[in-house]
């Protein structure tokens, strides 16, 4: 090669990699500039990361691929993002990744991502973007997962979308959208995954949607569809997951189901309208784990053979019509005893007539919750019953079971919650008392005789009680009122119970309802019912008491309404329930009450009392029409009673004035503390002074219903924390009515105290709502755990202290409280830390009450928080209580490892449970938190500790590990009694404290 040529090939091969660099700078510069304009449009600090100081590609969420240095991954999950997405994103072109789940972004989607045509997966869900979905997502034209689910947005479903010909996923669960499912989505055939769940679609189910060979999980709860379901859904052979209840739809389902859907695993059709027989091939679904066709019209005898059904776990088959009042209404009960894996049947409501078969026994031992509620059921209950050792929940309510309840019964000791009334049971066996884990004893409306067992006193765990509308005769035993596990309710109204209150009455000091009346109960009420401070409800009426209401009642400062009408009491009506604040309804009917009737408090409103019957009373409201009291006339009396009022009042005038001048320079003590207030009463001006104007210096949290801020009412020194509704945004309203509902009706040490609400006006006449909570100095458990600031983080033993308030709070709101109150979105941000590190629960805006086992029943509608939320609220299923343990488990993993479920290390199936789980059990150390692994080396350095100490410690990390682990499987029955967690790690925290 002459000197020319290789001169020229220089040039060549210089200007080309001239061109390349040029190119790659442009494209470079192109990048930086779309996320530095992505960064403009967020309105808080998230990113304040995103600087000079890196390179782009080096930024927090941001990844770059080679050769040509090009932005390829855009993913930021929980990062606590607000603002809007700016149109730039488009900008991107190399983006095949993009992710921005579970943040406060607002404002429409933007058109220009119909530009990212290498893009694979586009994640929005759960924020609060508006408006449509941009049809010219079409473009979009490698896309594999579409994530929009959980946000605002309206319109329909554009038909543009079946334009993506890879789209594998798309989640569109929790808008509004409306307008049917377009039929041409069904040319989606690579479709596997589809969820529209809680959307007003409306319309019906397109046959076209048959063209999604590769469909495995198809969610349409809650859609408002009707009409039937398309014999092409049943031909999706591949199909494992179908949830289509809570809609209107008709039509039976066909008899081939079984063959036709080989691999379905979960079958969800509650809540619709639909007929005809549950189909006998059913039994050939060999992996069918979860059966939920409640609250339909389905008739004819079940002759499904179960007994193939062997990973069955779920089966709830109530409300339908399933009994002809023939032999062999219920031989299908034989055939589930080869189901060892069944954790829950529910067959309450259909129809079934005649005995429950003794075959009731052979049930699986691992069964934990079996009712037959509302059934036409008679004769004796089997004994065989008690061969179900699992049971944690047993309700046979409103049938017509005869005898005594079996003596077997006394076997399952792991049953918490037993509901028999509206039966005709006529006697409790001794053996209920073998019952140590009972919690709930409803035996209401039978026929119950004899006296009440002296063994109930064993169920040292019982919170309720409901004995009322029996025959129980003779005394109220001592034994009984000795449990002071009794919180909730002790009813022992409409028997025949005789004899006087035993003073143990006084040891109820946590119970909140207690009803005895109508009986014979007889003598004096004992002053030491005083002792039972907590109660809201007491009612003695119908009985034989006499004598005068004990002052001692005054103690009861919560109760609520009082009945001791048709009794032979007398006396005067005492002036302390006039301060009793909280007192709405009194009724003193039929007794023998004289003197003057109060006019305050509840006195002041003829609604709120009554005195029928009490024919020696005198004054009062003039609605009362009762005499005048008589005056004394005595002159010389009322004269010395002027003199001494005269001379009082002058001494307190003058004491008065020298605590006034002692105390000029003290701010609020002419007012209560709010620690004391409990109607304490604010105007928006208050709060707007409160906190500064609701200044952003005074901000101290913020979400997607409401802004936080800190503040100090007028007349008081201590902060609280002022939460103001964002009454414009969806929802917000509705969590403010829930949060407000639920502080009526919970108190304990670990939830956050409401101080008091505020519900207004602001100076521009638009509705203002507040709410007003203790203060909490140490934040919340999120900063502790995640925040960069100089705070020390948590040692074991704080962080063992702070999961058992958790665990303690949450066994209050599920076992204590009636109805059961569900939180729904507990996870580390809303966990608030005292001065002392204690943990209070708050935010109940998401709340749930649950009425006895109405749970099965009940509608969608809980979002919670993506990583905390169980999977089963993922695919429209109700509410539990053992959700709540699941984001419990969640929650105390990230407690332990220091990572967010969310963490970017957790993809490709790996998730925060099954990171925990692979460490167990010798490998915990492996995964704990940095942060804590370096307290427990320094713990063991200082103080010298020895081989058998460390591996104790460690054996009891391990064993935090697998109570998280446990509370956080996927299948709801397999997860951990919240009392038992609290009992667990209490006994965990002990262990490492005698080290």
């Amino acid at each position: 090669m002459n000197s020319r040529s290789v001169l020229l090939f220089s040039s060549i091969v210089i200007f080309l990699i001239t061109a390349t660099i040029s190119a790659t700078d442009d494209g470079n510069e192109t990048d930086y500039q779309a996320l530095m304009q992505f960064k403009s449009m967020i309105t808080n600090e998230a990113l304040r990361s995103w600087n000079s100081s890196f390179h782009h590609c080096d930024w927090s969420g941001v990844s770059c691929e080679k050769p040509h240095i090009r932005v390829t991954y855009l993913v930021l999950e929980s990062h606590g993002l607000e603002g809007s997405l700016s149109p730039h994103v488009g900008n991107l072109s190399f983006l095949r990744y993009f992710s921005l789940g579970d943040n406060n972004f607002q404002g429409s989607i933007p058109q220009e991502l119909g530009r990212l045509s290498r893009l694979r997966l586009l994640s929005l869900a759960f924020n609060n973007f508006t408006g449509v979905i941009p049809s010219n997502l079409s473009g979009c034209s490698n896309l594999e997962e579409l994530h929009l689910g959980l946000n605002k947005l309206v319109g329909s479903i554009p038909k543009e979308i079946s334009f993506l010909s890879k789209l594998g996923f798309f989640y569109l669960r929790t808008n509004k959208l409306t307008g049917g499912i377009p039929l041409v989505l069904g040319n989606i055939t690579s479709l596997k995954v589809f969820s529209a769940t809680e959307n007003p679609l409306g319309g019906s189910i397109p046959d076209t949607l048959g063209n999604w060979k590769s469909l495995t999980n198809l969610y349409l709860g809650a859609c408002n569809l009707s009409g039937t379901i398309p014999h092409s859904i049943f031909n999706l052979s591949l199909l494992t997951e179908l949830s289509l209840g809570e809609n209107q739809l008709t039509g039976s389902l066909p008899s081939a189901l079984g063959t036709t859907l080989p691999h379905i695993e979960f079958l969800q059709l509650r809540m619709n309208q639909m007929t005809g027989p549950l189909p006998p091939s059913l039994s050939n679904c060999s992996k069918l784990r979860f059966i939920e066709v409640n609250y339909n019209n389905f008739r004819g005898k079940l002759t499904i053979d179960f007994s193939k059904l062997k990973d069955i776990d779920y089966l709830s088959l109530g409300n339908n019509n399933y009994g002809f009042g023939e032999s062999d209404d219920m031989k299908f009960i034989d055939t589930l005893k080869n189901c060892s894996k069944l954790k829950v049947l529910l067959l309450s409501d259909c129809k079934f007539q005649g005995m429950l078969p003794t075959s009731i026994g052979n049930l699986s031992d691992q069964l934990t919750i079996l009712t037959f509620n509302k059934n036409h059921l008679y004769g004796n209950l089997p004994s065989s019953i008690g061969n179900l050792v699992g049971l944690i929940g047993l309700s046979l309510v409103n049938n017509r079971f005869t005898g005594k309840i079996p003596s077997t019964i006394g076997k399952l000791k792991s049953l918490q919650e037993a509901y028999l009334y509206g039966n005709h049971f006529s006697g409790i066996p001794d053996s209920i008392g073998n019952l140590s884990m009972l919690t709930t004893l409803w035996l209401s409306s039978n026929r119950l005789e004899g006296q009440i067992p002296l063994s109930i006193g064993n169920c040292h765990n019982l919170l309720e009680l409901h004995l009322d509308d029996n025959k129980l005769s003779g005394k109220v035993p001592a034994q009984l009122l000795q449990l002071s596990s009794l919180t909730i309710v002790l009813n022992l109204s409409q028997n025949d119970l005789s004899g006087s209150l035993p003073t143990e009455f006084g040891d109820l000091k946590m119970l909140t309802s207690l009803d005895l009346s109508d009986n014979k109960l007889s003598g004096h009420i004992p002053s030491s019912i005083g002792g039972c401070t907590s109660l809201l409800f007491l009612s003695l009426k119908g009985n034989l008491f006499h004598g005068t209401i004990p002052s001692s009642l005054s103690s009861m400062r919560g109760v609520s309404t009082l009945d001791l009408s048709h009794n032979n009491l007398s006396g005067q009506i005492p002036r302390f329930l006039e301060k009793l604040t909280l007192l709405e309804y009194v009724n003193l009917s039929f007794n023998d009450f004289e003197g003057d009737v109060p006019t305050v408090g509840v006195f002041t409103n003829t609604s709120a009392f009554s005195l029928l019957g009490n024919n020696r009373l005198c004054g009062g409201l003039v609605e009362l029409r009762l005499p005048k009291c008589k005056e004394k006339d005595n002159h010389k009396t009322r004269f010395l009673l002027i003199v001494i009022a005269i001379l009082i009042a002058s001494t307190l005038f003058f004491i008065l004035c020298i605590v006034y001048a002692c105390c000029k320079k003290r701010r609020g003590q002419s007012s209560q503390s709010l620690r004391d207030e409990r109607f304490l009463k604010v105007s928006y001006n208050q709060l707007l002074k409160a906190t500064n104007g609701f200044c952003e210096s005074n901000l101290i949290g913020e979400g997607g219903f409401s802004s936080v801020y800190k503040g100090i009412l007028d007349h008081d020194d201590e902060f609280v924390a002022v939460k103001v509704v964002h009454l414009q945004n969806r929802g917000a309203n509705k969590s403010f009515i829930a949060e407000c509902e639920t502080w009526r009706n919970i108190r304990h040490r670990n939830l956050l105290k409401i101080i008091t609400s505020c519900s207004s006006v602001d100076f521009q006449g638009k509705d203002f709502k507040a709410l007003i909570y203790e203060f909490m100095p140490n934040g919340s458990l999120h900063d502790w755990l995640h925040s960069s600031s100089s705070k020390s983080k948590p040692n074991i033993l704080q962080r063992l202290n702070i999961l058992i308030d958790v665990a303690s709070a949450l066994d209050y709101l599920h076992n204590h409280c009636l109805p059961t109150i569900v939180h729904c979105d507990l996870k580390p941000s809303n966990i608030l830390l005292d001065d002392d590190l204690v943990a209070h629960v708050g935010d109940f805006g998401l709340s749930r009450f649950l009425g006895t086992f109405s749970n099965q029943n009940s509608t969608t509608g809980i979002k919670g928080t993506i990583g905390y939320a169980p999977p089963e609220y993922g695919v429209g299923s109700q509410m539990t209580t053992s959700g709540d343990v699941y984001s419990f488990g969640i929650l105390l993993l990230e407690v332990m490892t220091g990572k967010m479920p969310t963490h970017k290390i957790f993809h490709d199936g790996l998730n925060l449970h099954k990171f925990a789980y692979m460490a167990l059990p010798d490998h915990v150390t492996d995964v704990i938190d940095d942060d804590l692994l370096s307290f427990l080396q320094e713990d063991a350095t200082a103080n010298q500790c020895k081989l058998e100490n460390a591996k104790t410690v460690e054996e009891c990390l391990a064993l935090v590990f697998k109570i998280g682990v446990s509370c956080s499987v996927d299948s709801p029955p397999q997860r951990m009694n919240i009392k038992n967690v609290v009992h667990e790690l209490q006994h965990i925290l002990d262990t490492l404290q005698n080290i």
